[in-house]
C-alpha cells in the first residue's frame, strides 16, 4: 500500500497531514509512505526528517497524486487536485462536505473513495480521530492570545505601586471544544470569564473551568445529532440576543465560536450590540469563514466599529502549525489503524467509523446529508 502526504497549496496553510513520528509508525507496519517534497517545511518538519523514518520524498506531483493508493491532506482540497487523484483511489482530509457537496460529487465522478474528517462520528470510540476537536482546541487557545494582544489593557488583576488594576472581563460565546479552551486560557491569563451556550448541559463544564455561565432560558430543543448546537428559531435567537446584550456591553473582549455544520454561522452579536460596547473592546470571531457570529465581522480582516476592534479570524490552527499538525496527524493515524491490515488497505464498511466518515464510494455520494445539500444547491441554481 502506497500512502501519499500531499503538500498544502491553499494560501496561508502551514500545516501538514502527517508528521514524521506518525510516518515512522506506518512504515513499521509495512506501509510505503510518500511525502511530497517540502510538504512539512512550513510546519518545521524537513524532508530529511521524513526520510530518516523511512518515507520517500517525491518531487513529481503527478506521480504522487496519480499513483498513490491513499492521499491524505489537512487543508481544503482544491479543484485541480481532484483531477490529479487516481481514479479508484482513496482520499482522506477535510472536505467541508455539507457546505461543498459539489466537490464530493466530483470525487464520486472519479470513483474516488473519499473520507471527510468532519464526518467522523462523535462517539467515545472515535475520540482519537476527532480532527474537528483537535483543531478547534488550537483555535480556542490562539483566539484568546489574539484578544489579549489586541486589548489595550491587562488581562489579569495587578497590584502595583500605582494602585490596583482590575482584571479584564471576557465573554466566550459557545462552549464547544474551542470555547472551553478559550475559557481555560482566558482564566489562566487572569481574566474574569463569562460563557454562554444554548446547550444547557455545557453549564457544568463552563463552571468547572472557573467561568460564570450565562443562563438563557429557551423553550425549544437546542442540541442536534452528534452533540452539536442546533440552529434556533428566529424567536429564540431574538430572545437570546436580548439576554446577552447586557453581558456583551460590559465585556472587554468577546470571543465567538458558534458554528452550525454546513450552514451560515448564527448571528450572536448584532451591530447594535457592538455599538454598546466600550471603545477599545475586542471581538474575536472564530466563525468568520462561515459568515461570522458578529454582524460587523469581515472574514480575514480586522475592522473597527464604533471604537470596537472586530477580528475575523481565518484558519487559526494554521497559525500554530507544529501542534496543529501533530494533533491532526494523530487523528489520521488512529483512523488509518482501522483501514490498514497486513500492510494492505482493508476498508470494512461494517465499521461505523469508516462508514460514517465516508462521503463518496463506487461513483456515488454515500452520505444522505451531503446528497440533500447537493439537491438543495442544485435547486437553488435552477
Amino acid at each position: 500500500m502506497k500512502l501519499a502526504i500531499a503538500k498544502e497549496v491553499e494560501a496561508g496553510e502551514r500545516r501538514v497531514a502527517l508528521v514524521p513520528d506518525a510516518v515512522a509508525r506506518l512504515v513499521k507496519q509495512g506501509v510505503e509512505v510518500w511525502v511530497q517534497a517540502g510538504a512539512g517545511a512550513k510546519s518545521f518538519f524537513s524532508d530529511l526528517a521524513y526520510e530518516e523514518v523511512g518515507a520517500k520524498i517525491i518531487a513529481d506531483t503527478g506521480m504522487l497524486w496519480g499513483e498513490a493508493d491513499v492521499v491524505v491532506k489537512i487543508g481544503a482540497l482544491q479543484e485541480t487536485e481532484v483531477y490529479q487523484l487516481r481514479e479508484g483511489g482513496v482520499f482522506i482530509g477535510f472536505l467541508n462536505p455539507l457546505a461543498n457537496p459539489a466537490l464530493v460529487q466530483r470525487l464520486a465522478d472519479r470513483r474516488v473513495t473519499a473520507f471527510s474528517m468532519e464526518m467522523i462520528p462523535r462517539t467515545s470510540r472515535a475520540q482519537s480521530m476527532d480532527a474537528l476537536s483537535s483543531q478547534a482546541n488550537v483555535a480556542g487557545y490562539k483566539a484568546v492570545l489574539i484578544a489579549a494582544a489586541a486589548l489595550p489593557k491587562y488581562f489579569p488583576m495587578l497590584t502595583t505601586a500605582a494602585g490596583t488594576i482590575r482584571p479584564a472581563k471576557v465573554l466566550v460565546m459557545g462552549a464547544g471544544v474551542a470555547g472551553l479552551q478559550a475559557i481555560a486560557t482566558a482564566r489562566r491569563l487572569g481574566a474574569v470569564v463569562e460563557a454562554f451556550d444554548i446547550r444547557p448541559d455545557t453549564k457544568e463544564q463552563v463552571q468547572s473551568l472557573g467561568a460564570k455561565f450565562v443562563d438563557v432560558e429557551l423553550k425549544e430543543e437546542t442540541v442536534a445529532t452528534g452533540g452539536y448546537a442546533k440552529e434556533l428559531s428566529e424567536a429564540a435567537k431574538e430572545h437570546t440576543r436580548q439576554v446577552l446584550t447586557q453581558h456583551i456591553s460590559t465585556a472587554d473582549a468577546v470571543i465567538t465560536t458558534a458554528r452550525v455544520p454546513g450552514k451560515k454561522a448564527p448571528v450572536l452579536v448584532t451591530r447594535e450590540m457592538v455599538s454598546q460596547m466600550k471603545p477599545g473592546s475586542v471581538i474575536v470571531d472564530l466563525a468568520a469563514d462561515q459568515g461570522g457570529n458578529c454582524e460587523c465581522t469581515e472574514a480575514g480582516k480586522e475592522v473597527e466599529w464604533n471604537g470596537v476592534n472586530v477580528i475575523g479570524t481565518i484558519n487559526l490552527p494554521s497559525s500554530m502549525p507544529v501542534h496543529a499538525s501533530e494533533t491532526y496527524s494523530k487523528n489520521i493515524l488512529a483512523l488509518l489503524q482501522l483501514m490498514v491490515k497486513d500492510k494492505e488497505l482493508n476498508l470494512n464498511f461494517e465499521d461505523d467509523i469508516i462508514a460514517g466518515a465516508c462521503v463518496a464510494r463506487n461513483g456515488e455520494i454515500t452520505n444522505q446529508g451531503v446528497r440533500d445539500a447537493l439537491t438543495a444547491q442544485t435547486s437553488a441554481v435552477i
